[in-house]
């Protein structure tokens, strides 16, 4: 049931606003003044900082940056293989999920494989994707992510606002037994396929069939290797 208000006229102290006047100068003044005789602890740590010293909470920025958390949703990569192509199969799935319908996809063959295919042309318009990550869940190959960390740079042109499969395809490769790629790649040298395979994740314990073993959008599996290559070690092994 909704509440009833009660539309009281004003009195004469609200009509003329100086209280209000005086404690907004006050309060302007009172940050002013802080700010100018105080700083900031710049320890991440928030428990650990110096409370007599940290007065000021506005950061020095661009000398000092906030940390994003694990779970930000940066720039798009696409995600390579060990040897450098794109895991992408160009399915059009995240072309589909995406409410902003800013993914262009062309689709090509790959020479000497009659299944498989690669994006000739992949395509992202950055002013137009609303971060929502749909493209990511959408995606059955774990091709595609959004753990950059990063904006998308500012440019005087819309063209520079859209990113293409060479400026996507980047960051660290992912590469899993089961991909029906490495069971097929008798391109490959099979010294160079067995160490392509050595890197592989092994399947998941509860995994059933490929889709099931990939992370997509995991804001845990994406703070894990986050965490793993800020410390310098390899994620651990799934």
């Amino acid at each position: 049931m909704p509440y009833q208000l009660e539309n009281q006229p004003l009195d004469t102290r609200e009509r003329l606003y100086f209280p209000e006047i005086f404690r907004a100068i006050g309060l302007v003044a009172k940050i002013f003044f802080r700010n100018a005789f105080f700083s900031r602890d710049a320890n991440p740590d928030v428990l650990a900082r110096d409370i007599r010293r940290n007065r000021v909470t506005t950061l020095q920025y661009p000398e000092e940056k906030a940390p994003y958390p694990p779970g930000y949703r940066g720039l798009h990569r696409l995600v390579p293989r060990p040897d450098g192509s794109p895991r992408c199969v160009a399915c059009y799935m995240c072309a589909t999920a995406c409410p902003a319908q800013c993914i262009y996809i062309e689709a090509g063959e790959v020479e000497g494989d009659p299944i498989e295919k690669v994006p000739r042309k992949f395509v992202i318009d950055e002013l137009r994707c609303v971060v929502c990550g749909f493209c990511v869940e959408a995606c059955p190959k774990d091709a595609i992510r959004m753990d950059t960390g990063e904006h998308a740079p500012p440019t005087y042109s819309r063209e520079g606002q859209i990113w293409d499969e060479t400026r996507l395809l980047r960051g660290d490769p992912v590469s899993y037994l089961q991909d029906p790629w490495l069971r097929r790649a008798s391109r490959l040298p099979p010294r160079e396929l067995d160490r392509m395979r050595d890197l592989a994740r092994p399947f998941a314990r509860e995994a059933v069939d490929e889709s099931s073993m990939t992370p997509g959008f995991s804001v845990r599996t994406l703070a894990a290797e986050a965490k793993a290559r800020a410390g310098g070690a390899q994620p651990a092994k799934k």
